[in-house]
C-alpha cells in the first residue's frame, strides 16, 4: 500500500510566487530572483511530501501562472506574433497571459476559462492552421531534475493530449489535424524523461469524465494507441478527476496503461465501476481523499469503500489536485476544537498515509480517534432558516409582472440613452485602500475615521463617474476586502481564515470563507454605502451584492447538509438584503452570479436534476418580491455560458453583464439563437490585463455586439469588476469606453434622422 498525491499548491504558504511575480511584473525584481523564488518554493514542497511519508512525489505540478499554458509552451503551440517579440521566454508565455502593449506592440491575452467544475481558470490555446505540435520547452525535465538533484525521483506531470486538444479552440482548422504531430511530440517527452531516469510520468485526462462522443473516443483512441505502443519502459498513469469514466472505462482497462487514476469523491460510478473488474496488471490509483474540500476525511467510510476493492495493487491519493485547498491548518486561530475538523493541503497528506496504515493493519488508534471526531454532530442546528425554507411555496420563485412589462416600466423610469453605460461593481482596491482596512483590523484608526476615508473614496470616484459621463454609477466597493467574505462576515454561520489562500488565475488569490452551519443574515449588510452613494448624485446607483449560488460556490461548502439548502438559506439572506436597499431608495440592484457555472455537473444528463432545478429558483428566490420598476442585474465571468442561456434567461434578471472580451463575444451567436430576452451586457473590454483598449478598438467591439443583439437590449461594461486594476489604466480605460459608447450612439441616432 503506497500513497501520492495529483499536486499540490505552487502559490506558497504565505503567498510567496504571488508577490515575488507581481514585484517582477513592476520590473522591482530581476528573473533570476523569480526563478529562485519558483526554485525555493519547489524544494519546499518536495520535501514536505517526503517528510510526509507520501511514497510517490510528483513534479512539474509548478506553474508560474497555469498548467494549461505551460503545455503550450513545452509544445511551441504559441502564436507567430508571440514568438517574433524581442522578449525572453518567460516575459512571452506572461505575454499570453495577460496580454501585452509597449513600444506599438499590441497582443491580446489568451481568453481564460473555468477548469473545469472548479473557481481555478486556466489559458485556452487559440490553434491555428499555423500551428504545429512540437517539442521544444525544457521545464518538464528541468524540475524533475532538480528534484533528482535533490535526492527524490519524481512523477512528471502533464496534461495529457486529450484533454488538451478538447481544451483548445480552432481557427481554420480541427483537434484531428493535430493528432500525429501531438502523438510524436508526447513521445519525444517520454524518451527524454526516460534517458533523466523516471520511471512514471502521470498524464492528467480530466475531459475523460464528461460526456464522451463516439468521435471523442476515436480522437483518444487515435491519440494513445500509438503514445502507448511506444511508451518503452516509461510507466504510464492516466489520471482522471472531478468525476467517473463511464463512457471509456472498459477501454482504459484495455490499453496498455501502467496506471489508472480515478476519482473516488466525485465519480458517482467509479466504486461500481472498479467493482466489476479492474486488471490485474494495472495500478489503481485511488482518489479516496477529496481535493477540493477542507474537511477531515471520514476514515470508516473510505475503509468500507477501499477494503472491497477487487484491486491487487492499490495506491492512494487525492480525488483531485491540492490546488483547489489551502497549504496548511496551522495558520490559522481556530480553538482546537474547530480547527480538528479541518483539512487543508498538507493536512491531507496525513490522512493519506494514516489511511494506508489502517488499511495494512497498522492504525487501530488513528481510526479510533478518527471515529470519535464523527461520532457526534459537529454545530447546533438553527431551526429558523430551515423553518423559513420549509414554508417556501412556488409563487416565492416568480416576479411579478413578466419581465417584459417590467423593461417597459423600467425604461419610462429610468430614461436612460441608448447603449447605457456602467462598471460591474468594484474600483482599484489600491494599497492606500488596502492599508486603511488593515490599521482599522489593528485597531489603530477608530470606526468614525475609517467611514470618513471610504466616504472619501466614494466621493472621488462618484465625481469622477459623472465627470467622464457613465450612465449609471457605483460606490466602488472600497469598504470590501472579498465579495464573498464580505457577505459572510455579515451573515451566521461562517468561519473566516486568516492564510487559507487558494489559487483562481496567474497571481489572483482568494481566501474561501468556511460555511460551518446554518445561515442567517444577522442585519444590513450594504446598505449604508449605497444609500450614502445615492444620497451624492442624481445618477443611479447601483446596489452591489453577491447571489447565494456564487457565495455558496466560492466558499468551503457544509458536507452535512445538501448544496442545495445551503443555498437556499444563503438566498433567503440575500433577499433581506435586496429589500432593505430597495426601501431605501437604490433602483437598480446587481446580484452577481459570476460562479453559477462552477458546480453544474460536467455531464449534461445531470444540468438539471442536480443542480439548475435549485440553483436558478435559488437566484429568482433573491429578487422575487421587488417591485416592478426596481431593476436587477447579474453578472457572470470566465465559464462557458452558451449551452446553458435558456436557464440563465430563466434568472428573470432584467439586465446580465457577460465576460465576452478574451472569448471573442462567442456568447452573442448563443443568445441570438436562443431568443434571449433579458437586456445584457457583453463585456467590451478584458479588465485581467493590464492593457488599455483604444476607442476603436472598443467601438469595434460594440458594433460586434449590435449586429448580434438588438441595440435596444445593450448595455455597455467592463467584463468584470475593477478591484485589481491599477488607478491609471482603469481610467483610461473606462474614458475610452464611454468615449466609443457616445460616438456609437451618436452615429445610431444620425442614421435614425436620416
Amino acid at each position: 500500500m503506497t500513497t501520492t498525491i495529483i499536486g499540490f499548491p505552487r502559490i506558497g504558504e504565505k503567498r510567496e510566487l504571488k508577490f515575488a511575480t507581481e514585484k517582477y511584473f513592476k520590473q522591482k525584481i530581476s528573473q533570476d530572483e523569480l526563478a529562485q523564488t519558483a526554485h525555493e518554493l519547489r524544494q519546499k514542497n518536495w520535501q514536505l511530501l517526503k517528510a510526509a511519508g507520501i511514497d510517490e512525489i510528483p513534479s512539474n505540478d509548478f506553474s508560474y501562472y497555469d498548467q494549461v499554458l505551460d503545455a503550450a509552451f513545452l509544445f511551441d503551440l504559441v502564436p507567430e506574433e508571440v514568438k517574433r517579440l524581442n522578449l525572453s521566454t518567460l516575459d512571452k508565455y506572461f505575454a499570453l497571459a495577460r496580454g501585452y502593449q509597449k513600444d506599438g506592440v499590441n497582443v491580446l491575452a489568451w481568453p481564460m476559462k473555468k477548469w473545469f467544475n472548479t473557481n481555478y481558470h486556466y489559458l485556452v490555446p487559440q490553434l491555428t492552421a499555423d500551428s504545429h505540435f512540437k517539442l521544444t520547452g525544457t521545464k518538464i525535465f528541468d524540475e524533475f531534475n532538480e528534484a533528482k538533484e535533490e535526492g527524490i525521483v519524481t512523477r512528471p506531470v502533464l496534461i495529457g493530449p486529450f484533454t488538451l486538444l478538447k481544451l483548445s479552440e480552432y481557427h481554420d482548422t480541427a483537434a484531428t489535424n493535430f493528432i500525429n504531430e501531438a502523438v510524436a511530440a508526447y513521445l519525444a517527452v517520454f524518451k527524454r524523461l526516460a534517458a533523466a531516469g523516471a520511471k512514471w510520468i502521470q498524464l492528467d485526462e480530466p475531459s475523460l469524465v464528461k460526456d464522451l462522443s463516439a468521435t471523442d473516443k476515436q480522437l483518444f483512441n487515435r491519440l494513445y494507441e500509438p503514445l502507448l505502443a511506444q511508451k518503452g519502459k516509461l510507466k504510464v498513469l492516466l489520471q482522471t478527476y472531478f468525476g467517473d469514466v463511464r463512457d471509456i472505462y472498459d477501454r482504459l482497462t484495455e490499453l496498455p496503461f501502467d496506471g489508472l487514476g480515478l476519482d473516488f469523491v466525485e465519480g458517482k460510478k467509479t466504486k461500481d465501476l472498479v467493482a466489476a473488474g479492474f486488471p490485474d496488471d494495472k495500478v489503481l490509483f485511488a482518489g479516496v481523499v477529496n481535493g477540493k474540500n477542507i474537511w477531515r476525511n471520514n476514515y470508516q467510510k473510505t475503509i468500507d469503500q477501499s477494503s472491497v476493492l477487487p484491486v491487487n495493487n492499490l495506491v492512494l491519493t487525492t480525488s483531485c489536485s491540492l490546488l483547489h485547498v489551502p497549504i496548511t491548518v496551522t495558520n490559522e486561530n481556530f480553538p482546537d476544537e474547530v480547527k480538528k475538523h479541518f483539512a487543508f493541503a498538507t493536512e491531507k497528506l496525513t490522512e493519506l498515509t494514516e489511511l494506508a496504515a489502517i488499511l495494512t493493519g497498522q492504525g487501530a488508534q488513528k481510526l479510533a480517534a478518527n471515529k470519535q471526531l464523527f461520532a457526534a454532530p459537529r454545530v447546533k442546528e438553527d431551526p429558523e432558516p430551515h423553518k423559513q425554507i420549509a414554508s417556501l411555496t412556488a409563487a416565492d420563485y416568480h416576479r411579478q409582472p413578466a419581465r417584459v412589462e417590467r423593461e417597459k416600466i423600467q425604461k419610462a423610469e429610468f430614461n436612460l440613452p441608448l447603449l447605457p453605460t456602467t462598471t460591474i461593481g468594484s474600483f482599484p482596491q489600491t494599497k492606500e485602500v488596502r492599508n486603511e482596512r488593515r490599521q482599522l483590523r489593528r485597531h489603530e484608526i477608530s470606526q468614525e475615521e475609517y467611514d470618513e476615508f471610504i466616504k472619501g473614496k466614494i466621493d472621488e470616484w462618484l465625481k469622477w463617474q459623472e465627470q467622464i459621463g457613465l450612465d449609471v454609477l457605483v460606490h466602488g466597493e472600497f469598504e470590501r476586502n472579498d465579495m464573498v467574505e464580505y457577505f459572510g462576515q455579515h451573515l451566521s454561520g461562517y468561519l473566516f481564515t486568516k492564510n487559507a489562500w487558494v489559487q483562481s488565475y496567474g497571481t489572483r488569490c482568494v481566501k474561501p470563507p468556511i460555511i460551518w452551519g446554518d445561515v442567517k443574515r444577522l442585519h444590513p449588510i450594504t446598505v449604508k454605502w449605497s444609500k450614502y452613494a445615492q444620497s451624492q448624485t442624481k445618477k443611479l446607483i447601483k446596489g452591489m451584492l453577491t447571489g447565494p449560488v456564487t457565495i455558496l460556490n466560492w466558499s468551503f461548502p457544509r458536507e452535512d447538509i445538501s448544496l442545495k439548502e445551503s443555498t437556499l438559506q444563503l438566498a433567503l439572506a440575500i433577499q433581506g438584503e435586496v429589500l432593505d436597499l430597495e426601501a431605501n431608495g437604490i433602483k437598480i440592484i446587481q446580484i452577481d452570479e459570476a460562479a453559477l457555472r462552477e458546480k453544474l455537473p460536467l455531464r449534461k444528463s445531470d444540468w438539471y436534476s442536480e443542480y439548475l432545478d435549485w440553483a436558478i429558483p435559488a437566484f429568482r428566490l433573491v429578487h422575487s418580491k421587488v417591485k416592478p420598476e426596481t431593476q436587477i442585474h447579474t453578472h457572470m465571468c470566465y465559464s462557458e455560458f452558451s449551452d446553458i442561456i435558456p436557464a440563465i434567461d430563466a434568472m428573470d434578471a432584467d439586465v446580465i453583464s457577460f465576460e465576452a472580451s478574451r472569448s471573442n463575444l462567442e456568447i452573442l451567436d448563443a443568445l441570438k439563437a436562443q431568443h434571449f430576452e433579458t437586456e445584457v451586457g457583453p463585456g467590451v473590454y478584458d479588465i485581467h490585463s493590464p492593457r488599455i483598449p483604444s476607442v476603436s478598438e472598443v467601438k469595434n467591439t460594440i458594433r460586434k455586439i449590435l449586429s448580434k443583439i438588438n441595440v435596444a437590449k445593450v448595455w455597455i461594461n467592463p467584463d468584470c469588476g475593477l478591484k485589481t486594476r491599477g488607478v491609471k489604466e482603469t481610467r483610461a480605460s473606462l474614458i475610452n469606453v464611454v468615449t466609443a459608447a457616445k460616438e456609437i450612439r451618436r452615429e445610431i441616432e444620425g442614421n435614425d434622422e436620416k
